[in-house]
């Protein structure tokens, strides 16, 4: 196959402009301008298209096994193809739990029937306990690409600490779900003037900022690769910057939803826009923002969290948290980064591709000749409105709202997804 005419935009090389890509055997084979097709050969027309390393998420829910009226590895690998994902990190958090190895090798053999790259994330404790270690050995060595109890915090100190000195022999990343319950009263909507007028107490930011605190000075001792998941404070983003600034091996993820709204949004779109960590004030948004253009936030990540229907109905106390969001990540990180002006899509893309890349030691996230041929197709410019999903939930808040940046064509494995 060829791709004609694309635009490329490739942070890992810094590529940009015109080019023709050629692929075969599901690698790219050539990359220059004005290629000429064999005969036999099938022809993608990019024109008007940038054309970019396919996106990488490295926290997603795919709730299978245990919660397939939810999501399923397939409706998850559908919804990612859709949203220009050819590559995504499932969290532990299962029935059963990814804390042993059979578990992982039901997943990672089913995940084989998918047309993208489904990789895995092993559970730090069985049964997501915090008590006892998993045998992280034997994990990685059936193809867990990293650690996390994702969903549940890591209360005891000394046991994460303990984790994170494996996980550095291990050279994997440990992920970090930073709320500490003994501050929250009610989960999933941030305590303030909002939680207040639902006549709810809520989860204050210290919940997060002194989980984060702690676990930055771990990840300083130990020197592992720490990720603070889905940072949704301020101060946060300041003292994952500040413990960088020391020589910590700190990595962050911010999510579409953080970047782009604040509590405000539960008070119109009610448990749509309940999620953990909770949507905070837009002085917390703001500085997610800054931290996302200065590089100490380096990855975008969805937590694409599935809910039914029926669940999401429920009253704002009882209603799980959590949202979609693989389908609108790229057009939510144009609409809400690009265009204002607080990134360029270069940078985007950074974050989107090549930084979960090389933390994860996948082998994609860029657009060089005998790299995969993961790739995505899209227009920037492009305005579309997302009103149905691929997923099997549909819980979002974006349903319906205006965005640029629409997907024309994901390939994985060098094949049309």
């Amino acid at each position: 196959m060829i791709i004609k005419n694309g635009f490329i935009t490739d942070p890992a090389t810094q590529r940009t402009g015109l080019y023709d890509i050629r692929i075969e055997d599901g690698l790219i084979k050539e990359i220059a301008p004005d290629l000429a097709p064999e005969p036999s050969e099938e022809t993608l027309d990019a024109c008007g298209l940038t054309v970019a390393p396919g996106l990488i998420d490295t926290h997603v829910h795919f709730r299978d096994p245990g919660f397939t009226h939810k999501e399923t590895l397939h409706t998850g690998a559908l919804a990612a193809a859709k949203g220009g994902f050819t590559s995504v990190i499932c969290m532990a958090n299962t029935s059963p739990t990814v804390d042993s190895v059979p578990v992982l090798d039901d997943i990672l053999t089913r995940a084989k029937a998918e047309k993208i790259r489904i990789y895995q994330a092993g559970a730090v404790s069985r049964s997501l306990k915090g008590e006892e270690l998993t045998d992280m050995d034997a994990l990685k060595k059936a193809g867990a690409c990293g650690f996390t109890d994702d969903g549940i915090p890591l209360r005891n100190a000394s046991f994460l600490y303990n984790a994170m000195e494996k996980a550095k022999e291990l050279d994997v990343p440990i992920s970090l779900h930073e709320e500490d319950p003994s501050f929250i009263k009610n989960n999933g909507i941030n305590h303030g003037p909002v939680s207040e007028e639902l006549g709810i107490y809520g989860s204050p930011s210290i919940a997060e900022e002194s989980l984060v605190a702690r676990d930055c000075m771990l990840a300083l001792r130990s020197g592992a690769h720490v990720v603070i998941q889905h940072i949704s404070s301020g101060r946060s983003v300041e003292l994952v910057r500040m413990f960088k600034a020391m020589g910590a091996n700190l990595h962050a993820e911010a999510t579409p939803h953080h970047f782009t709204l604040t509590d405000e949004a539960v008070l119109k779109y009610g448990t749509l826009a309940k999620m953990n960590p909770p949507l905070r004030t837009e002085a917390d948004r703001q500085e997610i923002i800054r931290g996302l253009s200065d590089g100490t936030i380096d990855i975008i990540a969805t937590d694409h969290a599935p809910h039914s229907r029926e669940e999401k109905k429920r009253s704002i106390t009882a209603a799980p948290s959590g949202i979609i969001g693989l389908e609108t990540s790229l057009a939510l990180g144009i609409t809400s980064l690009v265009r204002p002006g607080h990134l360029s899509l270069m940078q985007l893309l950074e974050k989107m591709t090549i930084n979960p890349a090389r933390l994860y030691h996948l082998p994609a996230g860029q657009i060089t000749e005998g790299a995969p041929a993961d790739l995505v197709l899209f227009d920037p410019e492009e305005k579309w409105t997302p009103t149905e999903y691929a997923s099997l939930s549909s819980n979002s808040p974006f349903t319906g709202w205006e965005l640029y940046g629409k997907i024309k064509a994901t390939v994985c494995r060098g094949l049309i997804v």
